[in-house]
């Protein structure tokens, strides 16, 4: 007798229909999986001025829940000056055109009260997202983010949301 013969015809199409029933189980599967990430809410910081809710359960209470309103302003309406604290004429101006290009309010370029060797970002209160946006722009480290306070080393800011200060080690950088 043929070693292929009847047999070998009978199984082969309900191995061809058992893959057929895995393929679409896998497909209906990754296809909910999808539709699920796809309609999750977004991990990223709440759209302007919605407002985020937690709930947050303790052992033996009932679950509360607090509202916390984020507001992200829009570039342009944050007021931003660059201040040159070098001997290198022409860095503030330089950051400025730069830190314009990202949509900010920018206003006239000034100089610093004082010589630094590292540039740093200052915020008035609220304004710390945006100052940390300018800082990795051009490039000031994170820990260069700091509030305004009798420190900054320039004058008549009062009403600026963020002051840029150009120190020595960005007025010798590359681009600058």
């Amino acid at each position: 007798m043929d070693a292929g013969g009847p047999n070998r015809g009978a199984r082969a199409p309900s191995l061809s229909a058992l893959r057929a029933l895995l393929v679409i189980v896998v497909f209906a599967a990754a296809t909910v999986v999808l539709v699920d990430v796809g309609t999750r809410p977004s991990v990223s910081s709440p759209a302007t001025g919605t407002a985020a809710s937690t709930t947050t359960t303790a052992p033996h209470h009932k679950p509360s829940t607090s509202s916390t309103t984020t507001t992200t302003e829009p570039h342009s309406s944050v007021s931003v000056v660059v201040a040159n604290a070098t001997d290198v004429n022409g860095v503030a101006a330089h950051y400025s055109s730069v830190i314009a290009a990202g949509g900010w309010s920018m206003q006239t370029p000034v100089d610093a009260t004082a010589t630094e060797a590292t540039s740093s970002v200052y915020y008035a209160p609220g304004q710390q997202e945006a100052a940390a946006s300018i800082a990795t722009t051009i490039g000031v480290k994170p820990s260069e983010v700091l509030p305004v306070s009798s420190a900054t080393p320039v004058s008549g800011i009062s009403g600026t949301d963020v002051v840029v200060v150009i120190g020595q080690d960005l007025a010798t950088a590359p681009g600058a």
